[in-house]
Parts: C-alpha cells; sequence; structure tokens
C-alpha cells in the first residue's frame, strides 16, 4: 500500500481525488475502515462536505455505503483489467441516488445529485465518476493490482499496475519469480 508520501503521487486530478479517497477509506493490507461504523461514515461525508452537519447515518447507510465502495473498487480493477462484470455491484447500489441535469448560466451542463444524506453522497460520487468517463480520465482511475488501493494512473501509456512498484510491484515480481522456480524442471549439476 502507498504511504502518505506517494498517495500525493497517486492523486487523482481534480473531484476524482474525492472518488479515489472514497475508495482509499478501507485499508486492505491493513484492515483498517474509515467507514465501518454510522459516525465514521458521518465524520468522513461531513469532513469531505457530502453531508451537513448532524447527519446521523444507520447502520443500514454504512453498509450500503461499504458496498458502494467496494463497487467502486471492483471498477477500478476493471480499469486495471483486473475485475471483469464489476458494473452489476455499482448499478445496484447506486440505484437510489437520484441524479439531475441543471444548467449554468454560460449554458454549460452538470449531472447533479438531488437527495439528502447517503443518496446525495452516492449521487455526487456516481456523478463524479460519470463526468470522469465523458472526460477520459475514469479509466486512468484504477486499483492496485497488488493492494488493491486506489491510484490515477499519470504513465504515458497507461501501464500503471501497483501503488508502489517498491512495494507491491516487489511483491508480484517475487510472487512470479517462485512460480517459475517451482515449475523448471531440476537439472543436474
Amino acid at each position: 500500500m502507498a504511504t502518505d508520501e506517494a498517495d500525493r503521487r497517486l492523486a487523482a486530478p481534480g473531484d476524482l481525488e474525492l472518488v479515489r479517497d472514497f475508495v482509499n477509506t478501507r485499508d486492505l493490507e491493513k484492515g483498517t475502515d474509515r467507514i465501518d461504523a454510522p459516525g465514521g461514515l458521518a465524520s468522513w461525508l461531513m469532513e469531505k462536505g457530502l453531508a451537513r452537519a448532524g447527519y446521523a447515518p444507520t447502520a443500514e447507510d454504512v453498509a450500503r455505503a461499504r458496498t458502494f465502495r467496494e463497487a467502486l473498487r471492483s471498477m477500478l480493477l476493471g480499469n486495471a483489467g483486473l475485475s471483469p462484470g464489476a458494473a452489476e455491484g455499482f448499478d445496484a447500489t447506486t440505484r437510489g441516488a437520484g441524479l439531475e441535469v441543471r444548467t449554468g448560466d454560460t449554458g454549460t451542463m452538470a449531472l447533479l445529485p438531488v437527495g439528502e444524506g447517503l443518496d446525495h453522497a452516492i449521487g455526487r460520487l456516481a456523478a463524479i465518476s460519470f463526468a470522469a468517463q465523458e472526460s477520459g480520465s475514469w479509466v486512468r482511475l484504477k486499483a492496485c493490482a497488488g493492494c488493491h488501493w486506489a491510484l490515477y494512473d499519470r504513465t504515458k501509456n497507461r501501464s500503471a499496475a501497483w501503488c508502489d512498484a517498491a512495494k507491491c510491484g516487489a511483491r508480484a515480481r517475487s510472487r512470479r519469480y517462485r512460480a517459475r522456480r517451482r515449475e523448471e524442471p531440476l537439472t543436474e549439476r
């Protein structure tokens, strides 16, 4: 998993960073989860401006937010070529979130969430993901092939596979090396 310093290197541009940060509320390697209880979910949503002060999520909201987060992670694994068929989970968790198109003074259109609480937050994250897909930046938001930490691929050829080549990349290379060694026939010396 990336460190805080490396995390800045992996940051996504603009609002897409909010999606990446949401996915990274769960650290699979450390076994930590910032939204594992109603208080944690409320705190994270308010910190990010996705819920008003006093928002009190239920245990059901926590479960839905976590399901949505893992659906996003699956889609990011799909962007990395690792998880085909991730769309079903995303569709199911965004179903209750309302979105509408609004036009600004200059005639530009934006897809914005309607509703309150978790529906608003999920709608906002889904709208950001949609806008990123339209701009072409969505495919660069991926999950690390090793630890599944969300990262933004800034490589010219879109080939980033790990959050940290010295950690997750080294582990993957080591696993491949050991697998090849097990497959090699023994030779006499």
